[in-house]
């Protein structure tokens, strides 16, 4: 793993999740695959193996750059600006 420039920009502590899964998913009745939260602000959404990659959507509309995984037991970073894990 790599150290990015965002990630000395991370906010400390950590975002609290702004939800448990996907809002945008389940109002489109789609099932997210896997669920990532973004640490720029904590929003909870679904990866890019899901239909509607919200993750990637949330990232492009904001430009928060980092997001880690929010699936149990994992705990890698990624982040969108350097196309990396971190």
């Amino acid at each position: 793993m790599s150290e990015c420039t965002h990630v000395a920009e991370l906010p400390r502590p950590e975002p609290v999740p702004r939800g448990m899964t996907c809002p945008e998913c389940l109002v489109l009745g789609s099932h997210p695959v896997q669920l990532r939260m973004c640490l720029g602000c904590g929003y909870v959404a679904c990866c890019d193996s899901s239909p509607h990659r919200h993750a990637t959507t949330h990232h492009q509309e904001t430009g928060h750059p980092m997001m880690r995984s929010f699936e149990p037991g994992e705990t890698w970073r990624w982040c969108f600006v350097d196309g990396s894990i971190v």
